[in-house]
């Protein structure tokens, strides 16, 4: 799963330009958000992650730290440097 999604972010990557780091930083972010809000995942069960990630918060709340809720744009929450 991890080597798909960096080959999609290669994809984006090689097909956007970006001339600075802001600019790069805000494709990825972008990108980001739009996997784990919008790209269903097979070993998901073809749901999203955040999808995924609010249906076990509903079964075994203990299992996340915070409630997974919606975003409208992209995540700016980042954790040791990772965007969620």
């Amino acid at each position: 799963m991890v080597e798909r999604f960096n080959g999609r972010i290669a994809e984006v990557l090689a097909t956007h330009r970006h001339d600075s780091a802001k600019n790069l930083k805000t494709i990825l972010e972008r990108y980001v958000w739009l996997y784990n809000h919008h790209l269903p995942q097979k070993a998901l069960g073809h749901i999203p992650p955040r999808e995924a990630m609010k249906k076990w918060y509903a079964e075994r709340p203990d299992l996340l730290v915070e409630k997974p809720s919606n975003h409208l744009e992209p995540d700016r929450q980042t954790v040791t440097g990772v965007c969620l």
